[in-house]
């Protein structure tokens, strides 16, 4: 059977955002979609029964919500749903483990571009070993085409770039499969930065590639660049592909190369995670400073 999109679910604007957008992504890869809503149970000795019963008809509520919405912009989703007892960081990574990907929404901050991210959603970035996609509160699908000839909003005309943020010290196929498949789904342009700072006598090693000259290291990195993309390019005849190196922070460059696009993706080492949900700077920037969905993709 395929794996499911799941999308989490707890009545908030933010994870009807998530659902929508999972719909969405459901539709484009012709998968089924899974509502969970993930609820901690409190015993209590004089009210466990009580307590428990309110806590499933929040739940129920919440899915309801979330299915109608699904039910009435993309009627022809298969959707099911779940309530999952216990705490909601491990009741998702469960959920994750069994999907294509998961879809959690981030508040928006208001007037700023980016993501407010709680916990829940940054424990299970941090430790989820499936794709986690983050969606802002404000989100909608219109916001993921390009404007009409007009420039009215429009869901009919084509997809805006994906963007791929990609290290090319450790380029990971994981992450660039996803990134080319995200781009084959929505007939888009994908847009690969890689961000690298000018080195001095003393940052460069044996096999490291870069010259000291400016000019000449940003093209061995471009040129490095293009080769490693080759192989998904020969594999992906019908996305087009526009490499770029750019001399800045990794965090400045992909915030500045995200602005307009459909989909931001970056990708997040499991092997070198802290204890507790934490992510590496480059992931960090992307979830909390960008203002398009984010899709984080572990990798060994």
């Amino acid at each position: 059977m395929l794996r499911p999109v799941v999308a989490g679910v707890d009545g908030s604007n933010e994870s009807l955002a998530a659902a929508a957008w999972a719909a969405r992504e459901a539709l484009r890869q012709d998968r089924p979609l899974h509502l969970v809503h993930a609820w901690n149970w409190h015993p209590r000795q004089e009210e466990g029964e009580i307590a428990t019963a309110a806590q499933r008809h929040l739940a129920r509520r919440a899915l309801r919500q979330a299915e109608d919405l699904v039910h009435r912009d993309h009627p022809q989703v298969r959707l099911t749903d779940e309530q999952m007892e216990g705490p909601a960081t491990p009741a998702l990574l469960k959920a994750a483990d069994q999907a294509e990907l998961i879809v959690l929404g981030s508040r928006g901050l208001s007037g700023f571009t980016g993501f407010l991210v709680g916990s829940v959603a940054l424990g299970v970035v941090a430790k989820a070993t499936r794709p986690v996609v983050l969606v802002r509160s404000d989100e909608r699908a219109a916001d993921e085409h390009l404007p009409a000839d007009d420039g009215s909003e429009s869901t009919l005309t084509g997809y805006r770039d994906v963007v791929l943020a990609i290290g090319l010290d450790d380029p990971c196929d994981e992450v660039i499969e996803f990134a080319f498949e995200a781009a084959r789904l929505r007939h888009a342009r994908l847009r690969v930065v890689h961000a690298w700072h000018m080195a001095g006598p003393v940052g460069l090693g044996a096999g490291e590639v870069g010259l000291l000259q400016e000019s000449w290291q940003g093209e061995e990195w471009l040129g490095f660049l293009k080769a490693v993309l080759q192989v998904w390019q020969d594999k992906y005849p019908d996305v087009e592909v526009l490499a770029t190196v750019v001399e800045d922070r990794p965090t400045t460059a992909l915030v500045r190369a995200s602005t307009g696009a459909s989909l931001l993706v970056v990708g997040h080492r499991l092997a070198e995670r802290p204890v507790g949900p934490r992510t590496g700077p480059v992931t960090h920037a992307a979830i909390h400073h960008v203002g398009c969905p984010v899709a984080v993709v572990p990798h060994a």
